[in-house]
């Protein structure tokens, strides 16, 4: 971990300024310039939606059954030789089954005024999603098992030894991922389940701090809800945040019902897609006529 890291209330762990340590390079005030046009170059082209969804994006209970059958029951990528690749796969239900205790980690380059607004923004999203999904989950600096990670580039080049102590026994394609991040990948999520299990027990969020606010946003929630179970995106997804087109940028109204049917008790942890399908009909029906889930 980094040198005598000081704990902070509210899920908050930050190693102390220096000023040696909190000097930016010239790369990562480079980076957030390119993110910043990234951004600005979305909104005007009407995309990174806040607004959860409306009539131009109607959705019915078999839509969104489908969705959830491709959304939660897919990977989004493979574990390959030389590192992951973008493939989706089937797989089976995963999910947590252990309260989730979640806690913000900030490289010594990021500055207070935005540690405190992203503090503020995973604490509000956490409550949304312990309410959306009725699990138990908050923000907690005693044994945490998912760490959100805000790094500027300085910070993660040197983050190598602090991801290890974080998941022990982390397999080298997860490592790869996280460090040899490259620039169009905005955010990540490493999810881990022990001895193959399909329970989640530990989850590392990587959100990159030379986003400007709503890029940041909107990467704390696509990361938090996928590193609850929602590991794939779909292209046919929407309104939806786990479709790689960057339409909507916080969570939506659809991406709700997921979560609300990813943790249902009628679905078991580890279903195959074959059985947990019909029965994602039977609840996707059920909350879109408003009745009991």
């Amino acid at each position: 971990m980094s040198p005598s890291p000081q704990t902070r209330p509210s899920g908050l762990v930050a190693p102390p300024l220096t000023p040696e340590l909190a000097t930016r390079s010239d790369a990562s005030r480079a980076l957030s310039l390119h993110f910043q046009r990234v951004q600005n170059d979305l909104l005007a082209r009407g995309l990174l939606r806040t607004d959860g969804g409306g009539p131009d994006t109607t959705f019915t209970d078999t839509i969104l059954a489908r969705n959830f059958v491709r959304i939660a029951l897919f990977d989004e990528f493979v574990a390959t030789p030389t590192g992951l690749r973008a493939q989706p796969t089937i797989s089976r239900l995963r999910r947590w089954e252990q309260p989730v205790r979640f806690v913000v980690e900030f490289g010594a380059t990021v500055p207070e005024d935005q540690r405190r607004e992203d503090i503020q923004s995973v604490g509000t999203f956490v409550s949304r999603l312990s309410q959306v999904t009725s699990e138990p989950m908050s923000m907690s600096d005693t044994n945490p098992n998912f760490h959100v990670l805000i790094l500027n580039e300085d910070d993660r080049f040197g983050y190598e030894g602090q991801l290890r102590a974080l998941v022990p026994g982390i397999d080298d394609t997860s490592v790869q991922a996280f460090m040899d991040l490259p620039r169009d990948t905005l955010c990540l999520v490493l999810a881990f389940s022990e001895g193959g299990s399909p329970q989640y027990s530990k989850a590392v969020a990587l959100i990159r701090g030379e986003h400007p606010d709503l890029m940041r946003l909107a990467c704390i929630h696509e990361e938090l809800a996928q590193g609850l179970g929602l590991a794939n995106d779909s292209p046919r997804a929407r309104p939806s945040i786990f479709n790689d087109d960057e339409e909507f940028g916080l969570l939506t109204t659809h991406d709700e019902l997921l979560l609300k049917m990813l943790y249902d008790d009628r679905l078991q942890t580890g279903m195959t897609a074959a059985v947990a399908a019909p029965i994602a009909r039977v609840i996707a029906t059920e909350l879109m006529n408003n009745g009991p889930a």
